[in-house]
């Protein structure tokens, strides 16, 4: 028995949960975004993104498997990014280095998660799916380093601010 059943959902609807709440933490980590680029503080984005966030990757455990996948990878990878976050956040309070460790690492779990959206859209849109079935097609690699460079431009970004001797506003 799946943990899907465990908790009394069908696969239909877990899956339908675990997208919304990762299109939730997508939405409220590109606010996110912007307020480390525009160095402000958003506190209720940033509880948001990290919950979210934080609970897809967890959820993204519970569907049944039988080994372990590229997407359980991303998702071990996804939590210890975002436990930095957590920990620059609550633990260190942004002082210091930990603003830029908070950037970087939130920056990073925000790509994570839009690398799956993307992947997960090549492989259930049927058109994306016709342009790119092994997601190995230029498409799919067109997509995704697109996807790097623009989160790499944006992470300088953000990290450079939050580098900076001034902390961020309220």
């Amino acid at each position: 028995m799946h943990m899907c059943m465990i908790l009394g959902m069908s696969l239909a609807n877990f899956t339908m949960l675990h997208v919304a709440i990762s299109l939730v933490g997508i939405g409220s980590g590109f606010v996110v975004l912007a307020g480390l680029i525009l160095r402000r503080r958003l506190d209720v984005w940033t509880n948001l993104f990290l919950a979210t966030t934080i609970a897809t990757s967890v959820t993204g455990f519970f569907f049944p498997f039988e080994r372990l996948l590229p997407s359980h990878i991303l998702g071990l990878l996804s939590l210890a990014v975002l436990g930095l976050a957590v920990l620059a956040r609550s633990a260190r309070h942004l002082r210091g280095p930990w603003l830029r460790v908070f950037a970087i690492s939130s920056c990073v779990a925000l790509y994570l998660n839009v690398f799956v959206l993307i992947a997960q859209a090549f492989g259930k849109v049927p058109a994306l799916k016709a342009m790119a079935p092994t997601q190995s097609e230029p498409p799919f690699v067109l997509a995704e380093g697109a996807l790097l460079l623009i989160f790499g431009v944006f992470g300088v970004i953000a990290a450079k601010k939050a580098s900076s001797k001034m902390a961020l506003t309220a």
